[in-house]
Parts: C-alpha cells; sequence; structure tokens
C-alpha cells in the first residue's frame, strides 16, 4: 500500500545535468506525492534549499506527479549539479520546518 497521504520525501540517489534543461535527482518517492510546480526543500549536509519541480519523469515518460514507491528523476529548477549531493532528502518546505523546530536531524 502507497503512504501517499504524508508529505513528500524523496531521497536522491543520483544527480544529472542535462544541457538546456537543467539538473535532475532521482531516487525513490518513499511516501507523499510530488508534483510538477510543486515548491520543495533539498535538505541534509549542506543549508537548506528551496526550489521548484519543473518535471518527473519515470522510466523516460513524463508525469504529472511521483507517487510514494516510484523511481523517479525530478527536474529541478535553479539547480546545479554540485549543489546537491547523494543522500540529501527532497521534501515539502512545511515538513522541513517542523523537523527543525524539533531539534532532530533534517529526517523529513
Amino acid at each position: 500500500m502507497r503512504d501517499i497521504d504524508k508529505a513528500v520525501r524523496h531521497a536522491i540517489e543520483d544527480i544529472f545535468s542535462i544541457s538546456g534543461r537543467g539538473t535532475v535527482v532521482t531516487g525513490r518517492v518513499e511516501r507523499g506525492k510530488v508534483k510538477v510546480g510543486e515548491e520543495i526543500e533539498i535538505v541534509g549536509f549542506r543549508p537548506t534549499q528551496k526550489k521548484v519541480v519543473t518535471g518527473v519523469e519515470m522510466f523516460r515518460k513524463l508525469l504529472d506527479e511521483g507517487l510514494a514507491g516510484d523511481n523517479v528523476g525530478l527536474l529541478l529548477r535553479g539547480t546545479e549539479k554540485e549543489d546537491v549531493e547523494r543522500g540529501q532528502v527532497v521534501c515539502k518546505p512545511e515538513a522541513s520546518h517542523r523537523i527543525r523546530s524539533s531539534r532532530r536531524k533534517h529526517t523529513c
């Protein structure tokens, strides 16, 4: 059963730079769903960054959203390959604020 009712959490497994398109972070959506046009945050290892998802792709098919359990690539606006690294986590902005306020590590 897919856990799509909670805030999105997507662990970054790999990063690609596509000329003319931008930077794609790949990995499995662990919970929730991520849609094209949504604002997300990248947390862990470095200062938190706010980005906008400009594309969701799975096995070379463009999607409107990625659901929990899907292995997807997220195209992020205004992101360089050097700005992100494997192990960081993509989550919704309000989810990462709850984590910071509770003084736990950034695990969304």
